[in-house]
């Protein structure tokens, strides 16, 4: 009887864990990517341009290219510009 009763207070705590978890993954708030506020060495990841691929290897304040992520909704009134509207300027500035 007390091998049963390990076993079901074992497999209670491993459900109780997964559902723990679930529930802190959809009170996360929204973030989106918001490119052109990133200051130098605060990237969030790689860049549009390709020049890099990891966080914090951006080599200028604000590059149209870098990103950071931010709450959604916030990034205009940062002054940033979303993933499309940036791919959009790199491609005006590379013509």
């Amino acid at each position: 009887m007390n091998h049963r009763l390990i076993a079901s207070s074992a497999l209670a705590s491993v459900l109780a864990l997964g559902m723990l978890s679930t529930a802190s993954a959809a009170d996360a708030p929204a973030k989106e990517k918001c490119f052109g506020i990133a200051k130098a060495g605060a990237n969030d990841c790689a860049n549009l341009s390709g020049t890099h691929s990891c966080a914090g290897q951006s080599k200028a304040d604000n590059g149209a290219d870098e990103w950071k992520y931010v709450a959604k909704g916030t990034c205009a009134s940062l002054g940033g510009k979303s993933a499309d509207d940036a791919k959009k300027a790199m491609t005006m500035m590379k013509k």
